[in-house]
Parts: structure tokens; C-alpha cells; sequence
């Protein structure tokens, strides 16, 4: 049975100089790995009747659905903070935008589908292990509540993909709100096309800002503020999970809000401020601890591009803008405190909560603690007759620079914790399950990704399908030995990560 997807392809109603228009280069012999028929439903189509070969060639692009319109989008981008003017779709072709079963425009995209005009004497290809990886990392996100793109399809190409060595290829298949970033905008910005910037920004308020008045004088000006809103609570959801994006250009942040390519991205284990993964992040621009501040730049960044559309000349433009962004440190601060706080089973803030937090985070740091299990095990103390054991069994961990003061100094803390939670909350075991919905047991750890992806190299996709399934629950109590929750031995650890283009 073939498959039909309701297409309806808002942004190809765009004037023709915000995309190309591209087929998907043709693959030699395409294989399903995975596909998501649950979010196809979402989707509001039904994909269950279909065979697994009619979608991989759907899906890696050798079939075309008669309502698609394939394009490549343009954009620009600050990458490491140097203005590249020219980028777009280089290995990724949009196949089209539909209405979703709630009524929310979603594109489908195709990654790794070959090359396009915006490709840079790049393949235009994607290798299998990156496609697994996001694949991975975006359904655990969206199990973690974090506001991300989707995937819907994974499938091989029968085609090797040059990159350090030979590695089978793949074409990974992503759903996102909108594939509109920061750097969309500067394209136009720096193109001087205020006609077309007009356009783009009209089309984000409508596609994802409906409660914004269009007959408002300053209805850019409320958008601008509303993306700096969402940017603000996303990287504090970031935050407060140990994750690292590792990679945040502009052209990496959407205007819709969600996280956008999975590319080095990864999860603390043994808790630093300053924790990089990315191998191309020399110098820790995308630390851990940098990513509300690199925020807070990029969106100064879209900032620069809007400014002719702001109420008032351009000064007051200016003044407008920059209340805003000044505002957004203070946005992600209570966003940022208020998830901390739920993770210590507390309902609402309170004066010296900030410092209670950081000097938490203080002692992880001193010893290298698993930041994940850390939190996980506290929510089984809310109660100050609760065991420590399992909690302070961290601290003997291989890597954990463990000393007798470190231990005293954590004990206090909980003393302290413990106390200020019995005054401050009646209800313990509604503190408990708090803290349980905000810190998981499961989160994609880097080694455990990797192993998955070493095995569906060498033919084997059972570890990759049993960690996706476990991390559909990730808030689920496990055992406290369970292989994916505990942290890896100094043998396992992926102390790098990297892009797969």
C-alpha cells in the first residue's frame, strides 16, 4: 500500500529566493531501520498499512509523493562566532510542511538526502552512526519534556559515506515546527531585503506566535521578545538535565524554540561547569556552563536583523532590543532556579534558594560526581530518616576524587536540605514525586549511544533498539545497577564527540 502525507507546503508559498528547489539524490539500495509510526499518526497520516520498503524509499528520498515540493532552505550563520553569509540546506532537503492532528504546521525533512546548491563541495550525505544518533537523542529529549525536533525514520542507503574512514550511509528523517533559525534571518539581513525579512517574520508570527495582535505596531517587536522568552526556558531545561548541545551557531537556533541538530551534542557524567564534549569546540565557546550566555548572544544576533521592523527610529529600536535581551538573563535565572528547585522537591523559590543550588553544584564539581544519579538518588531522601547509602555510594566511584571533607561537606549539605524542606513543604511525598518527574533515571549516556551505534555498524540493531525503548520512560524507577543508568568506567567513556558532516 503506498503512502499518502497531506502536504500542504507553507513555506514553498515563499518567493523562490528563500529556498532551491531540489530532488533528494537517488540511493542504491534503501533499507528501513526504524520507523515512527506513532508520531506518523500525530502527523495525521497512517503509515501501519505501508511496507517497510515502500517507506524507505519515501524515506531516503527515491520515491517522491506526489504532494511534495522538495527544497533546500538558504540561510546564514555565525559558526564559533565568525559570520559565514552563505550556508542552507548543504545534506538536508525539505519535503514539505502539513497541519498536524492539533492543528500545528510540522515539517518532515530529509538529512543526509544529497546534495543541494547550499552544499560547499560537501556529498550532501549523512553516515549511519550520526542518523542513529539523532535519532536517539531527539526522542529522549522529547521523553525528558524538552521542547525538540522529532524523529520519524531512519533508514540505510547500501552506500558508504567518506568522511574519517568509510562508514556505511543513512538517511535520517526529521519533524520539527519550523526548520527557521536565527540564521534565516541574517540571510536576509544581510542581503538588505526587507521585502523578504518582512516576509519571514510575518510567516514565523503566524506559524509560531498566533496569540501576537498582526495589527500591533510593535508586533516584531513582541515576536522578537516572545523567542527570547522560549530560547530562555529551553537552555534552562538544558541545563538543569546535564545536557550540552556543543555546536551553537546561529543557524542552530530555531525561532520556534526547540532544540535543533543533535550533532556533538551530549550528557554530563561526572559533573563540571566547564564540561566540553564537541571536538570541534577547541576552545569551550559551547561549554556546559557557557550556553545561557551564548544564547543570550545569538538572539542579539537576530536582534541586529530585526531592528528596522521595530516601532520607533533607531534608536529607540535599539533601546527596545536591548531591554530585552537584558531581560533574558534575568528569564533564564527563575527558569533555571524554579526546574533546580523541583529537583530538590521544592514547590515554589525562596530567598538563598540560588545559593543553596550553587553550592550543590559546587561540591559535584569538587568531586566529579555523576550528575544524573546524583539527583536521582536524592529524591529517595526528602525524608531525613531516609538511607544515604546508595547516594553516598557515589562518591566511590573509580572517578570520584573523594575525600573526607568532600563527604562531610555533602552530608551538611543534606542535613541543611533536609531540614529546609520539612519547613518548607507538608506534603513529603508530593516533594519526593517532584523530584522524581524532574530528574531522570535514563538519559542517553554518551558511551551507551556509542555502543549502539558501534553495533549497527557491524550489522546488529538491537542495542540501539532496546536504548531507545528504555528511554521512551526516563522519569520510571530502575534498579541502581541497571547497565544504561550507571555512569561508565574510566574504559568506557567518550571523552569526544563529533559532527557527521
Amino acid at each position: 500500500m503506498t503512502l499518502h502525507i497531506p502536504f500542504s507546503n507553507a513555506y514553498a508559498q515563499l518567493p523562490g529566493h528563500f529556498y532551491a528547489q531540489v530532488l533528494p539524490g537517488k540511493v542504491k539500495q534503501p533499507a528501513l531501520i526504524r520507523f515512527n509510526h506513532q508520531l506518523a499518526a500525530e502527523l495525521g497520516f497512517d503509515s501501519t498499512q505501508t511496507d517497510a520498503q515502500t517507506l524507505a524509499d519515501i524515506f531516503t528520498g527515491n520515491t517522491i509523493l506526489d504532494e511534495s515540493e522538495p527544497l533546500a532552505m538558504a540561510y546564514s550563520g555565525h559558526q564559533f562566532g565568525q559570520l559565514n553569509p552563505q550556508l542552507g540546506d548543504g545534506r538536508a532537503i525539505l519535503l514539505g510542511d502539513l497541519l498536524d492532528t492539533t492543528g500545528q504546521r510540522k515539517d518532515i525533512q530529509l538529512k543526509g538526502a544529497g546534495t543541494t546548491p547550499f552544499s560547499r563541495m560537501g556529498d550532501g550525505r549523512c553516515p549511519l552512526g550520526p542518523a542513529l544518533r539523532e535519532y536517539i537523542l531527539c526522542e529522549a529529549m522529547h521523553a525528558l519534556g524538552v521542547p525538540t525536533t522529532r524523529a520519524l525514520a531512519v533508514a540505510s542507503t547500501g552506500e558508504r559515506v567518506v568522511r574519517d574512514r568509510l562508514e556505511p550511509g543513512a538517511v535520517f528523517t526529521r519533524v520539527a515546527s519550523s526548520h527557521i533559525r536565527v540564521g534565516t534571518f541574517q540571510y536576509f539581513a544581510l542581503r538588505r531585503d526587507a521585502e523578504a525579512l518582512t516576509l519571514l517574520a510575518d510567516h514565523v508570527l503566524e506559524r509560531h506566535y498566533p496569540h501576537i495582535d498582526t495589527s500591533a505596531d510593535d508586533k516584531y517587536l513582541q515576536m522578537f521578545k516572545a523567542i527570547c522568552q522560549r530560547q530562555a526556558e529551553l537552555i534552562a531545561l538544558w541545563m538543569n538535565i546535564g545536557f550540552i548541545h556543543g555546536v551553537m551557531n546561529t543557524d542552530n537556533m530555531t525561532a520556534s524554540g526547540e532544540t535543533i541538530d543533535y550533532g556533538p551534542c551530549a550528557f554530563i557524567d561526572a559533573f563540571h561547569r566547564e564540561t566540553v564534549f564537541s571536538s570541534i569546540d577547541r576552545n569551550g565557546r559551547y561549554a556546559y556552563i557557557n550556553q545561557p550566555a551564548i544564547a543570550q548572544w545569538n538572539l542579539a544576533r537576530l536582534a541586529e536583523t530585526l531592528l528596522s521592523l521595530f516601532p520607533g527610529d533607531e534608536k529607540q529600536s535599539v533601546e527596545q532590543a536591548t531591554d530585552i535581551l537584558q531581560d533574558f538573563a534575568q528569564w533564564h535565572q527563575d527558569a533555571w532556579l524554579d526546574g533546580f528547585n523541583r529537583k530538590l522537591g521544592f514547590a515554589s523559590s525562596a530567598e538563598n534558594d540560588k545559593e543553596r543550588a550553587e553550592a550543590l553544584l559546587d561540591l559535584l564539581q569538587q568531586g566529579g560526581i555523576d550528575f544524573t544519579l546524583f539527583f536521582r538518588r536524592l529524591s529517595d531522601l526528602a525524608d531525613k530518616e531516609a538511607d544515604r547509602s546508595a547516594l553516598l555510594a557515589l562518591l566511590d566511584y573509580p572517578e570520584v576524587r573523594k575525600t573526607s571533607l568532600l563527604q562531610q561537606n555533602l552530608n551538611d549539605w543534606l542535613d541543611n536540605w533536609q531540614q529546609d524542606l520539612a519547613h518548607r513543604e507538608s506534603d513529603l511525598h508530593a516533594a519526593q514525586q517532584r523530584m522524581k518527574a524532574a530528574s531522570p533515571a535514563l538519559i542517553p549516556r554518551n558511551h551507551n549511544v556509542q555502543a549502539a551505534i558501534r553495533a549497527a555498524e557491524e550489522g546488529d540493531f538491537s542495542v540501539f533498539e532496546n536504548l531507545l525503548s528504555a528511554l521512551q520512560q526516563p522519569f520510571a524507577d530502575i534498579a541502581d545497577d541497571h547497565p544504561l543508568s550507571t555512569p561508565p568506567t574510566p574504559q568506557q567513556q567518550v571523552l569526544k564527540t563529533f559532527c557527521g558532516t
